[in-house]
């Protein structure tokens, strides 16, 4: 009889072996020259097997990349290169060198990638010039996951990527063996119509896109419907996440009519994308027989009366796996609401629902009217929208580059703080050559939780404190108020943010009851929580709604927000919240 062997029945059984690599993932370590990433580059020659090389949370200078790029060129085993949040506080001309490096050590290599991550990045188009030469190469042939999230490429960067994957997907196919692109994740990136038409003609070459996540890119339905057209060729997609764009009722029958051909769904998320009643019923019915396999559908904050929210409840009465259903934030008035979750209990389908609270109508009449007469004002905006094209890039570039001569809050930011409601408060542009200090947190439009944790101070609220009190007037006022929101964005998993986030909501009660601003500050944090609708229709909170409450609720548990002020965020967060 022979003897057991348990590798032997491990590898019949088909159990995948481990993945071997290097990480030094969340280290916030600071590499300028080649003899400063020696610990590194030492780890990368010491492995016998690189399938793996995490650096997300560190900073990469020129010297260094190019010391790993010649460490890189031994490794053609080299599958995933995760270099999410590599750049923190270098200068923009830094970053596509460093990339066109490492880029090349591994074309040099041979290696065949499937998994290339460089979101949380500050690329822009300057950056995407450091990406292309890698993108278009062998190394990239065989790639099935590419994120770039939150990287600013804009309308110019887009198309920079788009004819780079093109490129590559040609000549991989030239092998017999076309690229194989199966996850695409570009959120936060101001794409908008250009860009996203631009991705759209990758989309339809590869057609094995299973994931797709867009979000705030600022697309409007020319845009979408370029997108709508690739989907319909993609037909095993999963996941779609177009969240916080402007995909309309125009838009959603463009969605929709690619919805019949894409059988294997899982994940919508629609989300506050203005659909709009007409817009609902066409998603609706397209979800209405088939899609039995969805698990989760978002369709919060879209202005979505009660014939679209009937349209989306009576699709789900064959999706047995439905997990999690949206729908909060729309005009259904009382009584749809209660009619709603009554459909869901027939079709045993309420478990899933979200709350159903927040509800931005008076009663459930002239939504057809209104619909009807918003449309035409959405159509207008997206025809002037799309005519701006590269243009736009160089104006927002421009733009920018002022900001980093002087304070990154333009007049407008001010306003709000003002007593101003239309001012659109959200975008604070990164000064790329600002160290990683709290004044490069401070001055980051959506700085992540691996700065915060890269921060040097031991004691981060004094630091945060000193650096806010050397401003004067209005500046201290506006960066303390911005500041807060950043915080408050992780404040749910970090719990040394949520304490910072106190300190400072109590400095910022300070200031605003000593200068009669207690007002101000109110509508301020109604309006970036998503609690008070702004008096410029096209401004939308630019942080987690949901942190920034959890951050405020704890503020107003502890009366660390003034009593008298406590019952107007109270009724607004009952209302919403």
């Amino acid at each position: 009889m022979s003897n057991f062997d348990l590798n032997t029945l491990t590898s019949a059984l088909g159990e995948a072996p481990a993945k071997t690599g290097v990480t030094f993932l969340g280290k916030a370590l600071k590499w300028e020259t080649e003899a400063g990433a020696k610990e590194l580059i030492d780890a990368i020659d010491a492995c016998s097997s690189l399938q793996f090389l995490n650096l997300e949370g560190n900073t990469l200078g020129v010297e260094a990349a190019q010391g790993i790029a010649k460490a890189l060129e031994k490794h053609p085993e080299l599958k995933e290169a995760l270099w999410k949040d590599l750049f923190t506080g270098r200068m923009k001309t830094e970053i596509p060198i460093a990339l066109k490096a490492m880029g090349q050590g591994m074309i040099t290599a041979g290696a065949q990638l499937t998994v290339l991550d460089c979101s949380d990045n500050a690329l822009g188009p300057n950056g995407m010039t450091g990406l292309v030469d890698l993108l278009q190469s062998t190394a990239c042939y065989t790639l099935q996951q590419l994120m770039l999230n939150n990287c600013g490429l804009g309308i110019t960067g887009g198309k920079m990527l788009s004819k780079a994957l093109l490129a590559c997907h040609a000549a991989s196919s030239k092998t017999g063996k076309p690229l194989p692109l199966k996850v695409f994740i570009a959120g936060r990136n101001r794409l908008e119509n250009d860009g996203a038409k631009a991705l759209a003609e990758v989309f339809a070459a590869v057609k094995t896109l299973e994931q797709v996540e867009m979000p705030q890119n600022g697309i409007y339905h020319p845009g979408i419907t370029a997108l709508s057209e690739a989907f319909k060729v993609n037909a095993n997609l999963r996941i779609l996440n177009l969240n916080d764009n402007t995909i309309g009722p125009k838009g959603a029958e463009a969605i929709a009519e690619a919805i019949y051909d894409l059988a294997f769904l899982k994940e919508i998320n629609f989300g506050d994308c203005l659909l709009k009643t007409k817009g609902a019923i066409f998603l609706g019915e397209a979800l209405q027989d088939a899609h039995t396999g969805i698990e989760v559908l978002n369709f919060g904050y879209n202005e979505i009366g009660p014939e679209g929210g009937h349209a989306i409840v009576n699709a789900t009465f064959n999706k047995e796996n439905l997990s999690s259903l949206v729908l909060d934030g729309n005009q259904f008035g009382h009584d749809c609401r209660e009619q709603l979750k009554e459909s869901l209990s027939e079709f045993g389908r309420l478990n899933a629902l979200d709350t159903l609270d927040a509800d931005d109508s008076e009663g459930e009449e002239e939504e057809d009217d209104e619909d009807d007469e918003e449309n035409g004002e959405e159509e207008e905006e997206e025809e002037s929208d799309g005519s701006e094209g590269d243009e736009t890039e160089e104006g927002a570039e421009s733009e920018q580059a002022d900001e980093s001569t002087g304070s990154v809050y333009q007049p407008e930011i001010r306003n709000i703080l003002a007593g101003d409601q239309s001012a659109n408060a959200s975008a604070i542009d990164l000064d790329q050559s600002l160290p990683n200090t709290v004044e490069t947190y401070c001055q980051t439009n959506y700085p992540s939780e691996t700065m915060f944790h890269a921060l040097e101070e031991s004691d981060k609220t004094e630091a945060f404190r000193e650096y806010l009190r050397a401003l004067s007037g209005e500046d201290y006022f506006v960066y303390l108020a911005f500041t807060i929101l950043k915080l408050s964005e992780i404040s749910e998993k970090n719990s040394e943010a949520l304490r910072v986030t106190e300190a400072l909501f109590s400095d910022a009660y300070t200031f605003a009851k000593e200068n009669n601003r207690l007002k101000s500050l109110r509508n301020f944090l109604l309006i970036q929580l998503g609690l008070l609708k702004c008096e410029d229709h096209a401004f939308k909170p630019g942080y987690n709604v949901q942190g920034c409450r959890h951050a405020l609720k704890n503020a107003i548990t502890k009366n660390i927000v003034p009593e008298e002020e406590q019952s107007f965020f109270k009724v607004f967060l009952e209302h919403r919240g």
